[in-house]
């Protein structure tokens, strides 16, 4: 790259380190090799080191009195950085071919999921709202997000910016539903060392969400379905549903909590992780991360140049906040998290609301 744009100049595609030539001028001052980075392209591991020891001794290049490069075999000192930075990328080449470091940018790239139809509250008008009632969307989905560190490689968002999706996915397949606005908070408590989480009060949370399911009712929902991404706040949700549900349910309305969209499927993920060797964690971990980046790719979620260290240690607190490993996370597994979300939430909410003999959509 650093060869003068000049037609005089011209560098053969490098097929082996021996065969490296230089025709023509060099501007003063440059490095007088040219690398085609596009040879480290199916570099094998057997051919790395086969050209080791003519790496070792390639040809040197200084330069005579009227500037132009002169090739020999001895030591110069401009070449050894260029000798050791080479070495180094064929390393880095041969660690990818045997798979030993993970390349972000070799991640295949999943669409995240795409929904039919508008049924996500604070993006309708009131018009819509009222037109979607009276069409049978008489479900309001109430799903609690969170503001949490979430490792050197997840932004804090990630508990809310997942459950936007994870609840727009419930929706579309219920067919009777709408998302109501993502709670950014859960029970959860901050912390200087690692500055990322903002928390609520169990009993705080539980007011909250108590007021936001009644608002719903007001509206006309017949049906308000609490949920979570966090791991704080289950079992206030579910306190909250039980008192609600016997204050209404007379009157035809039900407010019930949907908890296998987390700790069911945390369960069947962290087994399928097992099965198929793949480590797992209980927060920003692979099914976490994952996640992220099969719901946020283009939105920068996950600060991808951060996967190969992301990972916690159990033995230092509070370290990096990660608490598993979180270095095989794909978008492939993501989705795979992410579908398994939707599946077991439909079916539990069915399931409930069929026990009171309300409508249970699709």
């Amino acid at each position: 790259r650093m060869v003068e744009a000049d037609p005089a100049v011209h560098l053969r595609p490098i097929q082996d380190v021996t065969r490296l030539r230089a025709v023509g001028r060099v501007s003063q001052g440059s490095n007088p090799l040219f690398f085609d980075w596009h040879f480290l392209h199916g570099f094998t591991v057997g051919r790395f080191f086969r050209i080791i020891p003519d790496l070792l001794s390639m040809p040197r290049v200084g330069y005579n009195s009227g500037r132009d490069p002169v090739f020999e075999r001895g030591e110069f000192p401009e070449m050894k950085n260029l000798k050791n930075s080479t070495v180094a990328i064929i390393l880095a080449g041969s660690a990818l071919t045997l798979g030993l470091v993970t390349a972000p940018a070799q991640q295949k790239r999943l669409a995240p999921p795409a929904y039919s139809a508008n049924n996500d509250f604070e993006m309708m008008t009131w018009v819509e709202v009222k037109k979607a009632l009276a069409a049978g969307k008489t479900t309001a989905l109430v799903y609690n997000g969170g503001t949490e560190q979430r490792g050197p490689q997840n932004v804090n968002g990630g508990h809310t910016l997942m459950g936007k999706y994870v609840a727009l996915g419930i929706a579309e397949k219920l067919g009777n539903a709408l998302a109501a606005p993502i709670l950014p908070y859960s029970v959860n408590n901050a912390s200087a060392d690692l500055p990322g989480t903002i928390g609520l009060t169990g009993p705080l949370f539980a007011a909250v969400n108590e007021q936001v399911a009644e608002q719903l009712i007001k509206t006309g929902f017949k049906n308000v379905v609490l949920m979570g991404d966090h791991g704080g706040g289950q079992k206030e949700m579910a306190e909250v549903a039980t008192k609600l549900n016997s204050k209404y349910s007379n009157q035809g309305i039900h407010v019930i909590f949907c908890g296998d969209v987390y700790g069911k499927a945390t369960e069947q993920m962290d087994k399928w992780l097992k099965d198929n060797n793949i480590p797992g964690g209980s927060h920003a971990g692979n099914k976490d991360t994952s996640t992220m980046i099969y719901l946020g790719q283009d939105k920068n979620w996950v600060r991808m140049n951060e996967i190969p260290n992301a990972v916690g240690d159990p033995k230092v607190r509070p370290g990096n906040g990660i608490s598993g490993d979180g270095r095989q996370s794909t978008a492939e597994l993501g989705k795979r998290v992410y579908d398994n979300k939707i599946d077991l939430a439909v079916a539990q909410i069915k399931q409930l609301l069929a026990n009171f003999g309300s409508p249970t959509g699709n």
